[in-house]
């Protein structure tokens, strides 16, 4: 499994509309693509700052997912976000909500 993580600081008082705007339209968006599977969302408390985890099938899926849709959703932060949204790319370890294999390295064989 892979994740997606977009850390943004927020616009003053734009936390409320930012996770409207999350439910309303950029998780409907990202249902659409292919190997999504789940995204959450946290913002600090003051709302300050926020930032996104989404979970794919594989790379392939996220990378796709950033190079035709993702444009489309930092369009739609814009309003909420000052200045441009900081991506970083994980391979997930370890999940309590997903099943993920563990995975085998030379030194556990």
């Amino acid at each position: 499994m892979f994740a997606r993580k977009v850390s943004m600081h927020l616009k003053p008082n734009s936390a409320a509309e930012l996770t409207r705007r999350f439910e309303m339209e950029i998780i409907p968006l990202l249902r659409k693509q292919p190997g999504f599977q789940d995204e959450i969302t946290f913002v600090t408390t003051g709302g300050k700052d926020a930032f996104g985890i989404s979970l794919w099938d594989r790379t392939e899926d996220a990378e796709a997912y950033s190079r035709a849709t993702y444009p489309e959703v930092a369009k739609l932060l814009a309003s909420f976000v000052e200045g441009t949204p900081r991506v970083e790319t994980y391979e997930v370890s370890n999940s309590t909500f997903h099943r993920i294999p563990a995975a085998v390295t030379p030194s556990s064989r």
